[in-house]
């Protein structure tokens, strides 16, 4: 089984907003499958650790709640979506560095590529 990057905090929170900002709606049980196809893993309660991040962010409005376990994306101003959009591209070099890939970018494109539909 390949290495994954374990995600809590700030980082969990940026991923979600991200992926949700990228893919529009979801449950939360599909963003815990998109997570997971992404080289990332959550500790403890993944459900519970990934409605504590999606809160927080619903705070600042950058993601909102459709109904009860879904939710969609947000608004948040351009420079905090590229400063997201940023870090969540590292996060995906460590996850290609933890699976053994020599050039991040080729990881990123054939990642981009992979996306469920």
């Amino acid at each position: 089984m390949a290495e994954k990057k374990i995600l809590r905090g700030i980082e969990l929170r940026y991923v979600l907003t991200h992926n949700l900002d990228g893919h529009g709606q979801a449950s939360i049980y599909e963003m815990l499958e998109l997570l997971a196809h992404q080289g990332f893993a959550v500790v403890g309660n993944p459900s519970k650790a990934v409605s504590d991040a999606l809160r927080w962010e619903l705070r600042r409005g950058r993601v909102r709640r459709i109904r009860r376990g879904v939710y969609g994306p947000g608004t948040m101003p351009r420079s905090t979506e590229y400063y997201i959009h940023q870090r969540v591209l590292d996060l995906f070099d460590e996850v290609a560095r933890l699976r053994g890939f020599d050039d991040e970018e080729h990881y990123r494109d054939a990642w981009f590529r992979s996306l469920p539909a």
